[in-house]
């Protein structure tokens, strides 16, 4: 498993309340990466998983940046930065899963988005892929992480704006 991460959360093998259908998904993943709208894509899934009784799969990946590759210490202050946004996430993804009694499994990955998630998705066997919208205006020409993951067609993908 191509993992550097991985931490579960919340009730493990605890019984679902109800009764699932077979029309449902059962594992549902999320990218986060720490922005509006991946923020607002987690807490969309995490609402989706507790009311369909399934389990929310969490993954921050973390992307080398073009710039990284310049300096040591530019590769080692971005490092350190993501560092510390993964364990907030961490941190938010064990509050929500005690809360919400949903649960989760964080993963953190380093790569690009795109491979990762498809990687993520096909090891978990996740039935359903929630993502943010991106909010860079260059994604309209060369295309989004939510757009590819559309048009490869494995998974529902849900893009929350």
């Amino acid at each position: 498993m191509n993992t550097a991460d991985r931490q579960q959360y919340g009730p493990q093998a605890r019984p679902v309340p109800f009764e699932r259908g077979t029309d449902g998904p059962r594992v549902v993943l999320v990218g986060v990466d720490g922005t509006r709208t991946s923020l607002r894509a987690a807490s969309y899934a995490a609402g989706l998983a507790r009311r369909q009784g399934a389990r929310l799969v969490v993954v921050f990946v973390s992307s080398p940046t073009a710039y990284a590759v310049l300096s040591d210490l530019v590769a080692e202050a971005v490092q350190q930065s993501h560092d510390e946004l993964a364990e907030d996430l961490r941190q938010e993804c064990r509050r929500s899963a005690e809360e919400l009694g949903v649960p989760v499994t964080f993963l953190c990955r380093r790569g690009d988005a795109y491979a990762e998630l498809c990687a993520a998705a096909d090891e978990t066997q996740a039935d359903a892929v929630v993502v943010g919208a991106s909010e860079q205006a260059g994604h309209r020409l060369v295309g989004s992480v939510a757009t590819r993951l559309v048009r490869t067609g494995r998974w529902p993908v849900v893009v929350v704006p």
